[in-house]
């Protein structure tokens, strides 16, 4: 079992993040693709935010992102490529 779970980890994330009333994270979905981010970068040899000593990365970016060290930032929606202005 996984501690956090998705629905507390998801209420963590919204607590810190709501911007104009609207939740950062709406599905779990969401919160897999955050945590597997940043799990890769701490692969990639990025430093933990959090005592980490023999946790598995994954785990790591989990209690990360629970205890509010890491934030989710909402996208921002991509320009339109066919749009040039001549």
């Amino acid at each position: 079992m996984i501690h956090p779970s998705y629905t507390e980890l998801m209420d963590a994330i919204n607590e810190e993040g709501n911007i104009e009333d609207e939740p950062l994270v709406t599905s779990r979905y969401s919160v897999v693709l955050a945590t597997s981010k940043r799990a890769r970068q701490l692969i990639a040899g990025r430093e933990a935010m959090v005592h980490s000593s023999g946790k598995k990365p994954l785990s790591t970016a989990v209690e990360e992102i629970y205890q509010g060290k890491v934030r989710i930032m909402p996208e921002e929606p991509e320009e339109e490529e066919g749009t040039e202005e001549n």
